[in-house]
């Protein structure tokens, strides 16, 4: 059975080493990552005359994410539903619902984001 020789090493155990270094290498970044942010956001620069304002541009980018995942769920909300009311006509009303009230969520947090951008520019 599994383990009954000391010499040999099992694949499930190759496996899961290689995970657990995968795991440690991602925590070890990230805790790099938030030991250095601080120091990095405490600095301030004075901006010169008629500079980029970043704020506006990195807001666009923002939005556009938000725009293009919440386009890209509500499609899929959209297949999913038109394939569960194809499989299952009797159920249509219940999906059709579910369906209405999942692009509701979906479409509040697009909005979210852009209330957000336009507090923050």
């Amino acid at each position: 059975m599994y383990g009954e020789d000391p010499e040999t090493t099992n694949w499930r155990q190759l496996h899961k080493e290689k995970k657990m270094k995968k795991v440690l290498y991602t925590v070890v970044a990230l805790t790099g990552a938030m030991l250095v942010a601080p120091a990095a956001f405490a600095q301030t620069t004075a901006t010169p005359a008629g500079g980029t304002n970043w704020v506006a541009i990195s807001a666009a980018f923002g939005m556009a994410l938000a725009a293009f995942g919440g386009a890209l769920a509500q499609s899929r909300v959209a297949s999913a539903a038109c394939e569960g009311m194809a499989r299952n006509p009797g159920a249509s009303g219940a999906i059709r619902a579910a369906m209405i009230l999942g692009l509701v969520f979906i479409e509040t947090l697009a909005l979210l984001t852009l209330v957000i951008i336009f507090a923050k520019v």
